[in-house]
């Protein structure tokens, strides 16, 4: 048998050294993704990366066509909304980004990051089996069991296990979507941070649950574009309002200036801003590009 110089050996065994976490099979996706009929163009896998969006958003400002899909093993710089960073262990989520070119009037495009996140949740719930929610305007949570849940006064948590950024690029937008799926409880990197595994995911594998999102985001999508963008006629409005968890709860939106609006979260309206009812009996409604954080009201 014919040795391997050692560079190669290192070389796989930095592939393999984490069996519990394998890494994506290009080939395999793109055979089952990308086909004429679909919305996916091109499907790309690379080991690592500091940003799929600052990437793919390079390529769309270079005339990229509509629905390339470009995932990472890992990211060293993933950003979310108002440039906050983020980054988890190589092969521990899913860490991808898509670029759209929507037909529909830019004045609806605001619902892509919305339609992104009912799309994935109902992948989540459908795939992994876990009870998937959404925070207005951009996170995904799950209900995670505290280390002490099975104990008299154990009590379950929701996390966020994901979060979506829509960025223009070029013609269109590029929107990102970031998974934690199977980290363990000393790698979350802050205390309300959860993962698929820690929320009793019937199935970690990220195989199926890429493919399941990426399915999913297609369907809304074509939906949606199919009622010119409308977000009631589409049965996105109502998708969105019956799985967001934001609405019933007392919340308060920080504003630049340092100014906040305390309120009940009663709705999510047209343009996609969330309705809050304040103590004063006025509806104020806001919009993702306008807060700074979204914190219970009772948060100090």
């Amino acid at each position: 048998m014919t040795s391997q110089p050692p560079e190669n050996r290192d070389k796989d065994a930095g592939r393999w050294s984490d069996l519990g976490r394998p890494p994506l099979n290009a080939t395999a996706l793109r055979r089952a993704l990308v086909r004429p009929d679909s919305l996916w163009t091109a499907l790309d896998v690379v080991s690592a990366t500091g940003s799929t969006n600052t990437d793919l958003a390079a390529r769309a400002a270079q005339g990229e066509a509509e629905g390339a899909v470009l995932i990472a093993e890992e990211q060293s710089a993933g950003r979310g909304r108002l440039d906050r960073t983020w980054s988890a262990p190589p092969r521990s989520g899913l860490f991808l980004s898509v670029y759209l070119i929507p037909q529909v009037p830019v004045a609806r495009w605001g619902w892509l990051p919305l339609l992104t996140g009912v799309a994935t949740a109902a992948a989540l719930s459908r795939t992994a089996g876990v009870d998937t929610a959404l925070k207005w305007p951009n996170d995904l949570l799950v209900t995670s069991a505290d280390s002490d849940a099975l104990r008299p006064g154990g009590t379950l948590t929701e996390r966020k296990v994901g979060g979506i950024l829509a960025e223009r690029a070029g013609p269109g937008v590029v929107i990102g979507i970031g998974l934690n799926v199977s980290l363990t409880a000393a790698e979350l990197p802050v205390p309300a941070a959860g993962s698929l595994t820690l929320a009793g995911a019937s199935t970690t594998d990220r195989d199926p649950l890429l493919r399941a999102v990426l399915r999913s985001l297609e369907h809304w999508y074509t939906q949606w574009q199919s009622a010119d963008g409308d977000p009631a006629t589409s049965g996105l409005h109502e998708a969105y309002a019956a799985g967001c968890a934001t609405l019933g709860r007392s919340v308060r939106a920080e504003l630049p200036g340092d100014t906040a609006i305390t309120g009940e979260a009663v709705a999510i309206d047209a343009d996609g801003r969330l309705v809050l009812a304040t103590a004063n009996g006025v509806q104020q409604p806001v919009g993702a590009g306008d807060i700074v954080h979204l914190r219970p009201a009772t948060e100090a």
